[in-house]
């Protein structure tokens, strides 16, 4: 794995893990998935795949001696749920969500976190796009609610392109009360909103964050929206009055990393940031 790269959050405790059959597809999520040491029962590739991708995924299943059966390409077209498996599914154990209490646990000798809510965001495939860029911009784990919301299904995770296997995933039954359970363990938890009265170019981001964003239609709901110690807008100048979900929690996530960056080069402490598109 490259050095750069940021590594899982650890401390999970092994026995909550069950075993529900999850299909995780496509090439990048594999590649992840498998890098990740996320356990794996066996690897179907479609027949007749060849290339340095192909080779770098096979080896890394190799390495890890993962079973691999090669599938014709039709019955690898039946056994996807996403319809978009290019040319590869990996079969093993779905990892359960971690509790609240696990992440607070673990992320408690950190003087730096930073976590997205989801606020009943639906949509597998925004969904999908926020764990990437939550993984991406350095993030400590999601938080979604058990009702109401998508969760890790195959759509999400080929989406996700293997953030799925690095980012820890917390489901909560009540999302307001969540939040304050995060205030009360030093969290500073902000708000996507259009109508927040300060923007997030204008906002101080304390070390330890919640980013939250709403549902794609209705936003915010009341409640969680009373959690927030602020609610914040990104500026716009174009005519559109919104942006998609995902696309929001993403400006605002590296919009932390930006400055985390630039206050560790300050400090002479920033390892060098790696590249991407």
């Amino acid at each position: 794995m490259d050095p750069q790269r940021r590594k899982p959050v650890k401390g999970r405790n092994p026995r909550r893990e069950r075993a529900r059959l999850s299909r995780v597809e496509g090439r990048q999520a594999v590649l992840e998935m498998l890098r990740s040491g996320r356990p794996i029962d066996r690897l179907l590739v479609a027949e007749g795949r060849r290339g340095r991708t192909w080779e770098e995924l096979l080896q890394a299943a190799e390495a890890r001696q993962v079973p691999i059966e090669w599938v014709a390409p039709d019955d690898l077209n039946r056994l996807s749920q996403t319809g978009r498996h290019q040319g590869v599914i990996a079969e093993g154990p779905a990892p359960a969500p971690w509790s609240l209490g696990e992440l607070l646990q673990t992320l408690a000798p950190r003087e730096e976190a930073l976590l997205l809510a989801c606020d009943q965001v639906q949509d597998p495939h925004n969904l999908g796009a926020l764990i990437r860029s939550a993984d991406a911009a350095g993030a400590d784990g999601v938080v979604v609610p058990a009702r109401r919301s998508a969760t890790v299904t195959p759509a999400v995770e080929r989406v996700a392109a293997g953030a799925t296997s690095y980012l820890p995933w917390v489901e909560v039954v009540n999302l307001a009360r969540a939040l304050v359970q995060l205030q009360e363990a030093g969290f500073w938890v902000m708000g996507l909103d259009p109508a927040g009265a300060r923007n997030l170019w204008e906002v101080e981001l304390p070390p330890r964050l919640v980013v939250v964003v709403g549902s794609e239609g209705a936003g915010l709901r009341p409640l969680v929206r009373q959690r927030c110690d602020e609610l914040i807008r990104i500026p716009m100048r174009g005519h559109v009055s919104s942006l998609n979900v995902s696309v929001a929690g993403a400006l605002c996530l590296f919009e932390v990393l930006r400055r985390r960056i630039l206050a560790e080069e300050a400090e002479g402490t920033s390892p060098p940031a790696r590249g991407g598109a």
